[in-house]
């Protein structure tokens, strides 16, 4: 046992000390009473047995109720650590007794209940900030459009006038030079394939990057389902209808999602992606895992600004963001929000 910082020691040592005190003052008594009765009656024997019995009574004693105090005290503290953990992982709407623990207790309780104003007070702030973001959405729609007018007249205009007059001139070769027509062909075809392949990126880019008036979950699904249309990896998903969340609460989550399904798609080479949206004791859990390369999570967390968004965004909302990968053997993330029900 550590002595100063182990309880039960303290307990057993103050037990055995207050059993000397007894048996000492029992003692004494029994002495004086001795000197000044000289017709006692009381032999020394008898008292030093009897002051034995006095030790032993009182030892027993102590040592039964100190024990019971230790087993109070062991399930006090294992509450308190069950309660410090639930904090830890987010699950502010849980207290303690105060009862149970006293002055602590209350203490914890009001802890967590300023933690759980916190979280809603993020979140009444995100539901601020998503109302400022639709008052300049309608000029970002704007330029974003004339952007993509400009890159659809800067690439993909010049590839398809650049197609039109090879295929013309290849019309004209087919029966003088037959070789060369088939080579042009092939270049034909080539400069067609990455037309496509350009359009089909500027298409995504032109899918909204909000809900657009769904809910979450049909957001989720129909994301979800153009991306199964448009790529060969295997989808597996599991997405719950969680009802009663704030607007920005769910535009966050969407937006996450997006974010990393973007950063799968584009450096993971996995071909599995498994994507689980659900309620889980008044938290919103959402887990996307893939089984592409992996990376170091140290190095590329400094660097990636996708990650760094993720991680701010389920911030803002009072979340928890976590992500785990291993080279090799892919990359998942997790994110629990706590729920706070908007009527």
């Amino acid at each position: 046992m550590r002595k100063g910082n182990d309880y039960t020691y303290i307990i057993i040592k103050n037990t055995f000390l207050s059993s000397i005190f007894i048996t000492v003052v029992f003692f004494i008594f029994f002495q004086t009473y001795m000197l000044l009765i000289p017709d006692h009656g009381l032999s020394m024997k008898f008292v030093l047995i009897l002051t034995g019995v006095v030790f032993i009574i009182s030892l027993m004693c102590g040592l039964y109720f100190g024990y019971n105090a230790i087993n109070n005290i062991n399930k006090q503290f294992r509450m308190l650590l069950q309660f410090i953990s639930m904090l830890r992982r987010g699950n502010f709407t849980e207290r303690v007794r105060s009862n149970e623990m006293g002055i602590l207790g209350e203490e914890l309780n009001e802890i967590a209940t300023i933690l759980e104003e916190q979280v809603q007070t993020i979140q009444r702030i995100a539901d601020e900030k998503a109302e400022l973001h639709e008052q300049v959405h309608t000029a970002a729609v704007m330029e974003e459009r004339q952007r993509l007018a400009r890159e659809l007249h800067d690439s993909v205009s010049q590839q398809l006038f650049a197609l039109s007059m090879m295929a013309s001139a290849t019309m004209k070769l087919m029966e003088s030079n037959p070789k060369h027509a088939k080579n042009q062909m092939e270049q034909i075809a080539d400069i067609a394939a990455k037309a496509q392949g350009e359009m089909r990126a500027l298409l995504l880019h032109l899918r909204p990057v909000d809900l657009s008036g769904e809910s979450l979950s049909d957001g989720v699904l129909s994301l979800l389902k153009e991306l199964k249309a448009k790529t060969n990896i295997n989808f597996d998903a599991s997405v719950d209808e969680i009802e009663g969340l704030s607007k920005s609460v769910e535009e966050h989550l969407f937006r996450i999602i997006q974010e990393s399904l973007s950063n799968i798609l584009r450096h993971a080479d996995a071909d599995s992606i498994k994507l689980e949206l659900t309620e889980r004791d008044h938290f919103v859990y959402l887990y996307i895992r893939d089984n592409g390369k992996g990376f170091n999570t140290e190095e590329e967390k400094k660097a990636s600004y996708g990650l760094k968004n993720m991680q701010e965004r389920c911030e803002e909302i009072g979340g928890i963001f976590t992500l785990r990968s291993q080279i090799g053997k892919g990359t998942y993330i997790e994110v629990r929000v706590p729920i706070s029900r908007v009527d």
